[in-house]
C-alpha cells in the first residue's frame, strides 16, 4: 500500500518520457547479464541480439560491440521478439507485455510505443512474436492477432483478428508470398491477400492449413511453414496446401531465410539449407565449448553464423570452418536474477540462489558465483562450487578481501579464496548440521545470514534445526548456539539476515519470532516480536535488520517498518520495544513504509537509509526516516523492476548497488563514510565542461567538514557542512542562477577549526 506522496522527491531528470530516459544521465549504472538471448536480428554489417531485457550489437566490420538497457531508456520487461529495419535504420524491440520500443540508430533516441498495452485484451496474451517488414509497415505478430505498426510515422494501423469469427488466436510468424500475407497460427495457417483493404475482417483470411504452426517464412521462390511437431513443409501453389518434406528431431524454436539460406533452430541443433534446400551445415549444444548449452535462435551475416543461447550468449561460427565458435557477449554477471551481493571499495561479490516468500529454495538451482573489480567480471560456474545449490548470500572478509564465503540454503557454506573456491562446509567437515525432520538420510542444510564480528570470527545462521546459530571461529573451530530456548519452534524458524551492534550483540531476523538478539559474552537471548508488550511489531516474520550510525536497528517487516531506538536497550531492558516512524502526509500522521514487505535496508555514509521492497520499487528515507529523499520505481527510474532482491553500497565512493529480479544497476550517490583526516579530500569533475550536465562533488571528507566554495573574487557562492564523506555543489549561487566560468576555491575546515584544506575546481561554460 503507497501513502507516501507529499514528501517523495521524483528526481527530474529520471522521469519516464515517451522518449526515454536521458541518454546522459550518469548517476545510475547498469551491469546486466546479456546471457539469455531471446532473439536475433541483422544488417548487412552488424548483427542485433535480445538479451533478456537488454541489447547488444556487433558490428561485423569494426568488431565494435554496443550496448543498450534500462539506463538508456530500455523497459526492464522480458523482451520477446527484435527487428531491425535496414531502410529505416531503426531497431523495433517487442516484449510479452505488449511494449515496443524504437531505438532510431542515426541518434540512439528511444520511442516508447505502449498501445497495445493499452488494448482491451487480457494482459497475458499481448506478447510480440514477430516482426515483418513490407512496404514501410511492421506487420506485428502477437498473442492475440496482427497489428500493423508505420515505421515511417510511428504510429499504429489496424489490428487483424483472424481467428473463427474474429477471435484471438496465437499469431507466431508472418510472411509475404505471391501477394498474400501468410500467418503461422497455433490454430493453422491462415492467409489473406495484402491489398485487401479490409483485412480487419475476419472473413478475409482462408484457413490453409489445420492445426498449430510454429512459423513461416519465404525462402527464394518458395514458402515454408514448420508445424507444431517440428515438420517442415513446402507450399505446393497448384494445390494451395503445405506438403511435409523434412522431420525434426525437436520442435522447431526459429526459422527465417536470410543471407541466401534457410535458418532452423531447435534447442540441440541448428540447421542451414542452401536454395535446393541441401542441408549445407549443422551445429549441435555438443560441438560448443561451453556446456550445459540450449540454442534459441540463429542467423547470417555474411560468412558468420551468430547462435543465440538459453544461457550462454552470443556465440559466432565460421559458416565454412566447421569448428570455429567464439562467444562475443557482452562480460557481465551470469544472470539479471542477482539474489544477494555484497561490496567492498574495490570489489562486488553476487549469487543467484534464491527462495519463495516462506523460504522454499526449491526448485533448487544451480548459477554459481560472480565477481566484478576494475578488471570486470568473473564467473565461477556451478562446476566449480563443489555442487552447492541455492546460493542465497555472498560475505566478504573486512580483513581480507581474497577471502569470501558463500551461503547455500541447501548446501551449506561455501569458502573462497582467491577466487577459487576452497571447501565445502556441511555436516561432514564443520559443525553445520542438516534439517533432520525429513528424515536421517535426508541432507539439507539451510545456511542464509553470515556475518563478520569484530575479532574476525563469522557468524552463520542455519534454518530449521535446533542450533541454529554457529560461529567459526578465526582458530577454525565451530561453536553452537541452541535456539529453541527462545524460538517458538526452532525446525520452523527460518533466518534473515543478521546483524552485529557495537557491543557485539547479534541481531538475527526470523521469519516467525520477530527479531531476536543475542551476545556470548552474557549468554543472553532476548526477542522482539509482536504485540504492544512484546516488542510492536507489525508481524513476527522479519526480513531484514541493520544497525545504524546513531546505534538504532532498523528491522524490515513483511509488513512494514519498525526501529528499535537504542541497541544499547539490550543490556539494560527485558523486553525491548520497537517503533512505528510517523510522518505527515497530507496533514494526516501515518506510517512510514506502512505494511510494505521490505526485503532489505542498507545505511549509507550520511545515515541515511537505502529500503528495498518485494513490489514497491528502492526507498531513500533521512536518518531519522522522516523525509524520503527518493523512491525510484521502474516508472521514474532505470530500475528493470520494482523487485529489490537486495542492496549494498561502497563507502569509498557511495554508489548504491541494487539487485533486483530483473537485473544489478547502481545509483552514484553522495553519501559516502567519512574520512578520519582531510588529507584524501578531493574535486570531480574538475574542469566542468560545458558538456556536463550533473553536480560537482567534493569527496574524502571528514564528518561534519565545513565546506566553502568562493570566487577568485573571493565572493561567496555556496557553504554547507558535510554528513559523510561527501558533499555535491550544483554549480550555482545558492540555487539561484548557473555561476559563470572560471576558477572557484573551496574551503574546508573540520568542526573545530583545527584542520583545514582548500581546493580548486574550474568551470567552463
Amino acid at each position: 500500500m503507497q501513502i507516501m506522496k507529499k514528501n517523495v522527491f521524483y528526481l527530474l531528470l529520471l522521469l519516464s518520457t515517451q522518449l526515454g530516459f536521458s541518454q546522459n544521465n550518469l548517476l545510475w549504472q547498469g551491469y546486466f547479464s546479456y546471457n539469455e538471448i531471446k532473439d536475433v536480428t541483422e544488417s548487412e554489417t552488424a548483427v542485433f541480439a535480445a538479451s533478456e531485457n537488454a541489447l547488444f550489437s556487433k558490428n561485423t566490420t569494426t568488431s565494435g560491440i554496443k550496448t543498450t538497457n534500462t539506463i538508456d531508456g530500455l523497459s526492464g520487461q522480458t523482451i520477446s521478439a527484435v527487428y531491425h529495419s535496414v531502410k529505416f535504420n531503426k531497431t523495433i524491440v517487442g516484449y510479452e507485455n505488449g511494449l515496443i520500443i524504437v531505438i532510431n540508430e542515426l541518434d540512439g533516441s528511444l520511442l516508447n510505443v505502449v498501445d497495445i498495452i493499452s488494448k482491451q485484451l487480457p494482459s497475458d496474451i499481448k506478447k510480440i512474436n514477430h516482426f515483418m517488414e513490407f512496404d514501410g509497415i511492421a506487420y506485428v505478430s502477437c498473442d492475440f492477432g496482427i497489428v500493423q505498426f508505420n515505421l515511417n510515422t510511428l504510429q499504429f494501423g489496424d489490428t487483424y483478428f483472424i481467428g473463427d469469427n474474429g477471435a484471438e488466436i496465437i499469431v507466431n510468424q508472418t510472411t509475404l508470398f505471391n501477394g498474400f500475407i501468410y500467418a503461422a497460427t497455433n490454430q493453422g495457417i491462415r492467409r489473406a491477400s495484402i491489398t485487401n483493404v479490409n483485412l480487419i475482417d475476419f472473413n478475409q483470411w482462408t484457413t490453409i492449413a489445420t492445426g498449430g504452426w510454429s512459423s513461416t517464412t519465404t525462402f527464394g521462390t518458395d514458402l515454408y511453414a514448420i508445424n507444431n511437431f517440428g515438420f517442415i513443409h513446402r507450399f505446393n501453389s497448384v494445390s494451395n496446401s503445405f506438403n511435409g518434406i523434412i522431420q525434426l528431431s525437436q520442435p522447431a524454436l526459429d526459422l527465417r531465410a536470410t543471407a541466401g539460406y534457410l535458418i532452423v533452430t531447435t534447442l540441440n541443433s541448428i540447421y542451414i539449407y542452401n536454395s535446393q534446400m541441401a542441408l549445407v551445415r549443422q551445429i549441435n549444444t555438443g560441438q560448443i565449448p561451453e556446456s550445459n548449452v540450449a540454442f534459441t535462435c540463429a542467423t547470417i551475416v555474411g560468412d558468420t553464423i551468430f547462435i543465440g543461447t538459453k544461457e550462454n550468449g552470443l556465440i559466432a561460427a565460421s559458416l565454412s570452418l566447421a569448428s570455429s565458435f567464439e562467444n562475443i557477449t557482452p562480460i557481465g554477471p551470469s544472470r539479471n536474477n542477482i539474489f544477494a551481493l555484497q561490496t567492498t571499495p574495490n570489489v562486488l561479490w553476487a549469487v543467484y540462489g534464491d527462495y519463495s516468500a516462506d523460504y522454499n529454495p526449491y526448485p533448487l538451482n544451480s548459477y554459481g558465483v560472480s565477481k566484478l573489480n576494475e578488471s570486470g567480471w568473473l564467473n565461477i560456474p556451478y562446476e566449480k562450487v563443489f555442487g552447492a545449490q541455492s546460493i542465497t548470500r555472498i560475505t566478504i572478509n573486512p580483513s581480507d578481501e581474497n577471502q569470501v564465503y558463500a551461503s547455500s540454503f541447501f548446501s551449506g557454506l561455501l569458502k573462497i579464496e582467491n577466487d577459487e573456491p576452497k571447501i565445502l562446509y556441511n555436516q561432514t567437515n564443520s559443525g553445520l548440521e542438516s534439517l533432520t525432520f525429513v528424515g536421517p538420510n535426508y541432507i539439507d542444510i539451510r545456511v542464509n545470514g553470515t556475518v563478520f564480528d569484530k575479532s574476525g570470527n563469522l557468524w552463520v545462521t542455519t534454518s530449521r534445526i535446533k542450533n541454529g546459530l554457529k560461529v567459526l571461529k578465526t582458530n577454525g573451530q565451530w561453536q553452537s548456539y541452541a535456539m529453541d530456548v527462545i524460538l517458538e519452534s526452532a525446525i520452523d524458524n527460518n533466518f534473515g539476515t543478521i546483524a552485529i551492534d557495537k557491543n557485539g550483540t547479534k541481531w538475527l531476523s526470523t521469519s516467525g519470532d520477530g527479531v531476536i538478539g543475542f551476545n556470548e559474552s552474557t549468554s543472553k537471548f532476548k526477542k522482539i516480536t509482536t504485540g504492544p508488550d512484546a516488542g510492536n511489531l507489525p508481524i513476527s516474520n522479519v526480513r531484514t535488520v541493520a544497525v545504524d550510525a546513531r546505534n538504532q536497528l532498523w528491522i524490515g517487516t513483511t509488513k512494514g517498518l519498525r526501529v528499535l531506538p537504542n541497541v544499547g536497550s539490550f543490556q539494560l531492558e527485558d523486553q525491548m520495544t520497537a517503533n512505528p516512524i510517523i510522518i505527515l502526509d497530507d496533514n494526516l500522521a501515518q506510517e512510514l513504509l506502512y505494511e510494505q514487505f521490505i526485503t532489505d535496508i542498507a545505511v549509507d555514509g550520511a545515515n541515511n537509509k537505502w529500503i528495498g521492497t518485494a513490489d514497491s520499487g528502492l526507498f531513500l528515507v533521512s536518518p531519522n526516516g522522516q523525509e524520503t529523499k527518493y523512491h525510484f520505481t521502474i516508472n521514474n527510474s532505470p530500475l528493470p523492476s520494482n523487485v529489490i532482491n537486495d542492496i549494498d553500497i561502497n563507502s569509498t565512493t557511495g554508489e548504491v548497488f541494487i539487485a533486483t529480479a530483473k537485473g544489478l544497476v547502481s545509483f552514484k550517490g553522495t553519501a559516502t563514510s567519512a574520512n578520519d583526516d582531510l588529507s584524501k579530500a578531493y574535486v570531480y569533475p574538475n574542469p566542468v565542461r560545458p558538456e556536463y550536465q550533473g553536480t560537482v562533488k567534493i569527496a574524502g571528507l571528514i564528518d561534519r567538514a565545513n565546506v566553502k566554495i568562493t570566487d577568485i573574487g573571493g565572493n561567496l557562492v555556496y557553504e554547507t557542512t558535510s554528513q559523510g564523506g561527501t558533499i555535491e555543489w550544483d554549480t550555482t549561487a545558492f540555487g539561484k542562477y548557473k555561476v559563470a566560468s572560471g576558477v572557484y576555491m573551496i574551503f574546508i575546515s573540520a568542526q573545530d577549526g583545527v584542520e583545514t584544506k582548500v581546493k580548486k575546481v574550474m568551470i567552463i561554460r
